[in-house]
């Protein structure tokens, strides 16, 4: 594994603790289909929830939040349809889309930041 996939599964692992913290139950993680991959499928009550998550490095990298972007956001949406299609359809509390972002500074504690409903 390299140093970038080593950041980013790191990040993942953060990000799924952070949504159990908060009461989400996580469904699934790096679920992926023909048309990409969504890093954590969670259900917020009976909210279906499509998690983005994105990990940097401490420095003069961009912010994570900043890294998802209208295509992105439009990207998670089809996945999300695709998600729903296969597992059964929208929950009673319909689909949001959140980010988590991780930042991994050089020394020192991770920054985790959940940002719901960014799409």
């Amino acid at each position: 594994m390299n140093a970038r996939g080593g950041l980013g599964r790191y990040g993942e692992n953060l990000a799924a603790r952070r949504l159990t913290e908060a009461g989400m139950a996580v469904l699934a993680r790096n679920w992926r289909c023909r048309h990409g991959e969504i890093d954590v499928v969670a259900l917020d009550g009976d909210v279906l929830v499509i998690c983005e998550v994105k990990a940097r490095r401490g420095g003069a990298y961009e912010h994570p939040m900043a890294a998802v972007r209208a295509t992105k956001a439009d990207r998670l949406r089809t996945l999300a349809g695709h998600w729903m299609a296969r597992h059964g359809g929208a929950p009673p509390g319909g689909v949001r889309i959140d980010v988590v972002g991780v930042m991994v500074p050089d020394r020192g504690a991770p920054v985790v930041e959940h940002v719901r409903g960014v799409a």
